[in-house]
C-alpha cells in the first residue's frame, strides 16, 4: 500500500527539465525578459510622424481662382461685348430716345410729347464713312456765302458739341478742310476761364464753335453766349473713347447734354431755325 501511494507521488511530480531549479530559473528568467520587454521605452515619433500631412491651401486657392473668374466675367460684360460688336451710326430716333428715358421720371405724358422734334429739324447723319469735313460739307454746301454774311457777336454760325477738352482739338484740326477762312473758338473748361471766352466772344465775330456742353451751358447761363444765330448743331455722337463709350453713353455729359437742350436749343428746333446733325 506504501509502495502504490509512493509510485503515484513519483509519478504526478514533474520530469526532466521542468523540475530542476534550473528549470525554474528559466521561467522566472522569463518572466523578467515579458517585463522588460513591456517597459522598453518606444521612441518619440518624429516630427514628419506628429504632422498630419493635409493639404489646408488647397480650398483658398480654389477660392482665389474664382475670384479671378468672375473679375474676368465682369470685365467681358462691359468691354468685349461692345468690342464686338459692329458699330451702328447714330440716327435721330437715338436722341428722341435717350431723351424720352431721361425725362420720364421727371415729365408728365403731355410733356413728353412736346419735347418729340419733328423729323425736320434733323439733318442727314453721318454713315460713318464721312471725315468731319466731308460731313460738314454735305450738310452745309453753302458755308462760304452763310458765314459772308454773319456779323453777330457773341454767337457762331456752327456748334460741334464733343465730350471733352481733347477730342475738341482734334475736331478742330480734322475740320481744316472745312473751314477754310473762318474763325474757330474753343470752347471747353481746360485752362480757358469762363472770363476770358465771354471776352473772346465779344471781342469780334466768330464763324464756329467746337467745345463741351458744360462750359457752353455756362456761358448761355452768364449771358457770354447768344444761341439765336446759330444754324447747325452737330454732335459727335459716333465716336468712342478707350473705354468704347460714346459720348451720350457717359451720364455727366448726357445730363450737361440735356440741360444745353432745354435752355434755348429745343425752342429753336421747333421753329426750324436751327438743325441738328449726329456726326
Amino acid at each position: 500500500m506504501a509502495d502504490d501511494l509512493g509510485d503515484e507521488w513519483w509519478e504526478n511530480q514533474p520530469t526532466g527539465a521542468d523540475s530542476s531549479p534550473e528549470a525554474s530559473d528559466g521561467e522566472g528568467g522569463g518572466d523578467t525578459e515579458v517585463m522588460q520587454q513591456e517597459t522598453v521605452p518606444v521612441p518619440a515619433p518624429s516630427e514628419e510622424t506628429k504632422q498630419p500631412k493635409e493639404c489646408f491651401l488647397i480650398q483658398p486657392k480654389e477660392r482665389k481662382e474664382n475670384t479671378t473668374k468672375t473679375r474676368k466675367r465682369r470685365k467681358k460684360k462691359i468691354t468685349d461685348v461692345l468690342a464686338k460688336s459692329e458699330p451702328k451710326p447714330g440716327l435721330p430716333e437715338d436722341l428722341q430716345k435717350l431723351m424720352k428715358d431721361y425725362y420720364s421720371s421727371r415729365r408728365s405724358v403731355i410733356e413728353l410729347e412736346e419735347l418729340n422734334l419733328p423729323d425736320s429739324c434733323f439733318l442727314k447723319a453721318n454713315d460713318l464713312t464721312h471725315s468731319l469735313s466731308s460731313y460738314l460739307k454735305e450738310i452745309c454746301p453753302k458755308w462760304v456765302k452763310l458765314r459772308k454774311n454773319h456779323s453777330e457777336k457773341k454767337s457762331v454760325l456752327m456748334l460741334i458739341i464733343c465730350s471733352s477738352a481733347i477730342r475738341a482739338l482734334e475736331l478742330i484740326r480734322s475740320m481744316t478742310a472745312f473751314r477754310g477762312d473762318s474763325k474757330v473758338i474753343k470752347l471747353f473748361a481746360k485752362h480757358i476761364k469762363v472770363q476770358e471766352q465771354v471776352k473772346l466772344l465779344e471781342k469780334r465775330v466768330l464763324h464756329l464753335g467746337v467745345g463741351t456742353p458744360g462750359r457752353i451751358k455756362e456761358l448761355v447761363k452768364q449771358g457770354g453766349f447768344n444761341l439765336n444765330p446759330l444754324k447747325f448743331l452737330v454732335f459727335d455722337w459716333n465716336w468712342r473713347d478707350q473705354k468704347l463709350r460714346r459720348m451720350m453713353d457717359i451720364p455727366e455729359i448726357r445730363k450737361e447734354v440735356f440741360e444745353l437742350l432745354e435752355i434755348g436749343v429745343l425752342s429753336l428746333c421747333k421753329s426750324e431755325s436751327l438743325k441738328l446733325g449726329l456726326f
